[in-house]
């Protein structure tokens, strides 16, 4: 949910006399309890090997593959700095795929902990 979305819907409940905002806060929790009832089980990794050699964009595709789940562009920026690396700096694949890996990683690990 969006920062400006969270203030609207906090200015809007604010301004309800209290009875409202009981019956406001038990149709949230309501909704909250039917979507985690009938959300589909998260995507599973795809674990596909990384072959000895690899472009960088291959490697952005095969990552993107194995973790189905992630936003993409949530990462964009991040793998876009990466490839900017290797393009205009020269950065070795081998390196920048190494961190892409990481990334990957780190991102899979931040939405296990918050699906928790």
């Amino acid at each position: 949910m969006t920062d400006n979305t969270l203030k609207r819907i906090s200015k809007l409940a604010r301004q309800l006399p209290t009875a409202e905002q009981a019956t406001l806060l038990a149709f949230a929790e309501f909704l909250h309890t039917r979507s985690a009832l009938e959300a589909p089980p998260p995507p599973r990794l795809q674990p596909i090997p990384r072959p000895e050699q690899e472009s960088v964009i291959a490697a952005i595709k095969r990552l993107s593959q194995t973790y189905p789940m992630l936003d993409k562009a949530t990462l964009f920026n991040d793998t876009s700095q990466l490839m900017t690396q290797h393009v205009m700096q020269g950065r070795p694949a081998k390196e920048v795929i190494d961190d892409l890996e990481k990334l990957f990683q780190q991102h899979y690990a931040q939405l296990q902990h918050t699906d928790q």
